[in-house]
């Protein structure tokens, strides 16, 4: 990523800003200024969101096939730019190249997913009546007009693009608030819809600090979050004050449930990823792994093998494994951690040191256990490359474990019996569980609902109800023939006496009831 590239993101975005304020973008990798961006205040995100206004109706009057269009060539350039954001998404988050295609790959599939079968979940949809014959009722969903998105550093094009698509196809206008550690990567994005013809003004970046986030949800018709569970009650608060939608997606204290018999390399390798993926930083990532005590073991001898051979580096290339921690504060929360549950007696079976001869906040890939209840990385969300090992007897005491967290985002179960593994998928109380995979199958399947329960918050991204949920529904109906009042020739008690032999008939009748 070349600094006239960077130079250009930043002067369009400071040409609508008078705020004397500025953000200064770290390089992750080497403690380093990426590049430098205005703060917009509360003033700069009530014209941003005007603009956006002016452009929302013509943008909803397109016909959805043209909407697509532009999604479809979005989606064309994407593939074939990613090398410039796969630059940008390492300097500005510091994950290995690797976990940044996971990005690449995720938009990718989002923007076809919705590009193609969007219309069958925007369509207008036919509804049974009140009255078979004589009533006929029709499902029409509009735009909310415009949705206010912010969105988290930790995966800056996925969780900011990959939510502005579905929005934008809905036919609303998009003012998305980035992360301050990651803004270059949503400006790129937005550039790329531009030039895929997304229409000027409809999609506004603003950028700042929770004030400025707080300014969004003030200005917006519909707010969906990705971050914190302390932050997406107070959006939730000031979303129910003002009597508009949101969807947060907030944290987690994954479980991976390995059983006795599991194909424990397969389950090694899956571990690896769920838990060290994109350093740890991931919102559905593996944190505590439960292992029946059969074949824990055999597991743990491959498990950390494995962990132990990862490669930490701060290459724009292929070559590392496992990246940096994306700033100061995320190193002291994972130290703060490790150590604790250490001074508590937990035992360090691999990793646990800081790495500053690589780069400022990289830290091991780290295996524990002994982890128990007292120490913060027993139930709070680490959000770095740590993970628990609990040894269980049963799995009726791992599915217990699994459960007893306040949280309930993803879960992992790895068995040879993957309809045993999906009749305990059903007793995990997660939005998504994965059956010998760790993330990915159920993130990746778009068409399927993701989101979290309990603190791990409220609505879903993909499928029907992540496009769904940026649009308000009206009902039409037509009433034929006979009125459902009482004509005045039949008088109320006959007519009562009419409808409850109708009702009885409606009841039995295949097709009508």
């Amino acid at each position: 990523m070349d600094s006239e590239t960077l130079e250009r993101l930043a002067t369009r975005l400071a040409g609508r800003s008078e705020s004397p304020a500025w953000l200064s973008v770290e390089i992750p990798f080497t403690g380093e200024v990426l590049g430098r961006l205005p703060c917009h205040g509360p003033p700069e995100v009530n014209a941003a969101a005007r603009r956006a206004r002016a452009a929302q109706p013509s943008w909803a009057g397109t016909p959805l096939r043209e909407r697509s269009a532009v999604v479809l060539r979005f989606h064309d350039l994407l593939i074939a730019r990613q090398a410039d954001v796969l630059d940008l998404i390492q300097l500005e988050s510091g994950k290995a190249r690797a976990h940044g295609f996971e990005e690449v790959g995720d938009v990718a599939l989002v923007a076809r997913y919705y590009a193609i079968h969007g219309r069958k979940h925007l369509r207008v949809r036919r509804r049974k009546g009140a009255i078979p014959g004589l009533t006929a009722a029709w499902e029409e969903r509009d735009p909310v007009g415009l949705v206010g998105l912010i969105a988290p550093w930790n995966y800056p094009l996925s969780l900011s693009a990959g939510d502005a698509i579905p929005a934008l196809l809905a036919g609303n206008a998009v003012l998305l608030k980035p992360d301050p550690k990651t803004p270059f990567t949503a400006l790129w994005a937005a550039d790329l819809l531009h030039e895929a013809g997304l229409p000027p003004d409809l999609l506004q970046i603003v950028a700042g600090d929770a004030s400025t986030g707080a300014a969004v949800v003030e200005e917006a018709d519909y707010i969906a979050f990705t971050g914190s569970a302390s932050a997406g009650r107070s959006i939730a608060r000031r979303a129910g004050e003002r009597l508009i939608g949101c969807s947060l997606e907030l944290g987690g204290k994954n479980a991976m449930i390995v059983l006795a018999d599991a194909d424990l390399d397969a389950a090694a390798r899956g571990a690896v990823r769920g838990a060290f993926a994109n350093a740890g930083q991931l919102c559905i990532g593996i944190e505590r792994l439960c292992v029946v005590d059969q074949v824990a073991d055999a597991f743990l001898e491959r498990f950390i093998d494995l962990t132990r051979s990862l490669r930490l580096g701060a290459g724009l290339d292929f070559g590392s494994d496992i990246g940096s921690l994306a700033s100061r504060e995320q190193l002291q929360r994972v130290r703060a951690h490790v150590e604790g549950a250490l001074m508590g007696g937990a035992r360090l079976l691999a990793g646990g040191r800081h790495r500053p001869e690589i780069g400022p906040y990289f830290f091991e890939p780290t295996i524990l256990a002994d982890v128990h209840e007292g120490m913060q990385l027993c139930r709070e969300e680490t959000f770095g490359p740590v993970v628990a090992v609990y040894r269980v007897e049963t799995v009726d005491e791992a599915i217990e474990l699994a459960n007893g967290t306040a949280y309930g985002l993803n879960a992992s179960i790895w068995t040879r019996r993957t309809s045993h593994g999906r009749r305990l998928a059903s007793r995990i109380q997660a939005g998504t569980v994965n059956i010998n995979e760790a993330y990915a199958a159920a993130w990746g399947s778009v068409d399927a609902p993701m989101g979290g329960m309990r603190d791990s918050g409220i609505g879903r991204r993909h499928g029907r109800e992540g496009i769904q949920k940026f649009t308000e529904s009206r009902t039409v109906a037509v009433q034929r023939l006979l009125p459902l009042a009482a004509p005045s020739w039949l008088g109320e008690e006959r007519y009562s006496r009419l409808l409850s032999r109708l009702l009885r008939l409606l009841r039995r009748v295949p097709g009508l009831r």
